[in-house]
């Protein structure tokens, strides 16, 4: 048995070692009309807890990423390519993002947000379907054919690179504002500048 409701998937048996390490399928957050929409990997042990995708410490530089661009969380979507933890939080493999790739278009093509923004190489990859160079290509947009219309993907830096090589912040914050320019007009999103 498996089939989605609205957005979320509510059950799924495709991946068995998914199946296996997860604790439950976690969905996207956020609104259902979204102006953006970030896309990171898989959910980690964090979100695999919790249910939310990007809590922790890369929810954590998230959130303030998108605070210092002007942004609410509460504004933005945020999904993962794959919506159950790989073990031992290793990259989901090319069947399991295959297997997870219809939920992710449906639920791109429900949201129909202004920009995708791809959280890290491998929801890069996926959604472009060839090799980034993240560092080399952040900020970059793209028009890709998803559920049959075009759609603008941003590549972003993963929040957690940042962590790890303090010289992507700046990157990283770059990126996000970029992307918060996708909100002006008339979207129902606010700026917190605006206030």
């Amino acid at each position: 048995m498996e089939q989605m409701e609205g957005l979320n998937v509510v059950a799924c048996e495709r991946c068995e070692e998914l199946c296996d390490s997860r604790s439950r399928i976690v969905n996207g957050v956020g609104p259902a009309d979204a102006d953006l929409l970030f896309v990171g990997e898989a959910p980690g042990a964090n979100e695999d807890e919790q249910g939310e995708p990007f809590v922790g410490r890369s929810g954590d530089v998230l959130n303030d990423g998108l605070r210092d661009a002007g942004l609410d969380r509460g504004d933005v979507r945020i999904t993962n390519c794959v919506r159950c933890r790989p073990p031992d939080n290793r990259d989901p493999r090319t069947e399991e993002l295959a297997n997870c790739r219809g939920y992710l278009e449906t639920e791109i093509d429900r949201v129909d947000p202004e920009l995708v923004v791809t959280l890290g190489k491998v929801p890069a990859e996926h959604l472009l379907g060839r090799d980034v160079a993240v560092t080399g290509e952040a900020g970059d947009v793209t028009d890709v054919p998803i559920e049959g219309d075009p759609r603008r993907v941003m590549v972003c830096v993963h929040p957690a690179a940042t962590l790890y090589d303090p010289s992507q912040k700046e990157t990283f914050a770059q990126t996000l504002e970029k992307a918060a320019d996708f909100t002006d007009g008339e979207s129902g999103q606010r700026r917190l500048g605006d206030f």
